[in-house]
């Protein structure tokens, strides 16, 4: 079967955008059930200039291209292991570049200043959980893991006893984290989680980059639903048009990166070739110091060598006009 490849950012924007895929989709990452979903993806289109386009008059029509910038921010009702039920904020970003970790951080600061991440009335207000879930086309140091669980241990200091149980300080306070290396999930299919996330394993796609091919059959039958709403997608010509302009728009940003890489190198490489010069020129300057010093110490001696010929000489005279008068 063909589905579209959710490594791209539009089809993923539409694959998250079903409710009950985006509820199959965060259940199987957070290991629990999300009874109620309701989302706003946060978009932002931006004009990006193509390198050729550098220097025009802005009046002339450029070859650059409109990209949609996505993040989802999701209020979810999940069912908790006592029985009852909490309500959560989610939220989930999607990253192809290493250069993403201060977008992430300025991301979940707002969320935390955000009064509107909050449930209950009046002066009874209470802030909601944060979940964050980081899908990262590039590894972070962690070989052989797909998914990363980041979950702050509340323990006793004195004792070191872990303290369990659900606590709203520091629930309000502190954030749980998954991240996923797609990169890794080579040959990885050791749970039903890393099944559902073979969709965006790059080794399965075609000679068209856009289209993975897989079989449905590989899948539990709970994440059917993800697989056919892709399959929808790969059938979608507008799909096509806007996976070849995030296309161009990755090829320019990573051109720019190794630019800015190769500059930073060699700005690198220049300052150390100066602090080098000026390793030696300061050797330099030491060494014709201590040869000023030097020549001063041999000009004082010859001075004083100079002064006792002097003396001397002054002697000799001396004892020339006595012999003189002698001789009278």
């Amino acid at each position: 079967m063909h589905i579209a490849n959710p490594i791209y950012d539009v089809v993923f924007k539409f694959m998250i955008e079903d409710n009950r895929v985006a509820k199959a989709f965060l259940s199987a990452i957070i290991g629990e059930e999300v009874l109620e979903l309701d989302f706003a993806s946060q978009e932002h289109t931006v004009r990006v200039q193509s390198p050729k386009d550098a220097g025009r008059d802005e009046s002339t029509e450029s070859s650059g291209i409109n990209l949609t910038v996505c993040r989802f921010d999701f209020s979810a009702r999940i069912a908790t292991s006592e029985g009852g039920c909490k309500t959560v904020l989610i939220e989930l970003q999607k990253a192809k570049l290493a250069s993403d970790i201060m977008r992430f951080r300025r991301y979940v600061g707002q969320h935390y200043q955000n009064p509107d991440n909050s449930y209950g009335e009046g002066d009874s207000r209470k802030a909601r959980q944060i979940y964050c879930i980081f899908l990262l086309g590039y590894d972070i140091g962690f070989p052989g893991s797909v998914v990363i669980s980041v979950d702050p241990m509340i323990k006793d200091v004195t004792t070191g006893k872990a303290l369990s149980g659900p606590n709203e300080f520091t629930d309000s306070l502190h954030h749980r984290s998954w991240i996923v290396q797609t990169e890794q999930l080579k040959r990885h299919r050791r749970t039903d989680l890393e099944k559902l996330l073979s969709i965006f394993d790059q080794e399965n796609r075609t000679r068209n980059h856009h289209i993975l091919n897989v079989d449905e059959e590989d899948f539990p039958d709970k994440y059917r639903p993800i697989i056919r709403r892709l399959r929808m997608a790969s059938e979608s010509e507008d799909m096509q048009i806007e996976m070849e302009m995030e296309d161009d728009y990755l090829k320019e940003l990573q051109d720019n990166e190794r630019t800015i890489a190769e500059q930073r190198k060699a700005l690198k490489e220049k300052d150390e070739a100066l602090a080098e010069q000026s390793e030696t020129i300061t050797e330099q300057v030491k060494a014709l110091k201590e040869k000023d010093e030097a020549l001063a110490e041999q000009g004082e001696t010859i001075v004083e060598q100079v002064k006792a010929l002097e003396e001397k000489d002054r002697a000799i005279e001396e004892l020339r006009r006595q012999l003189a008068a002698l001789h009278k």
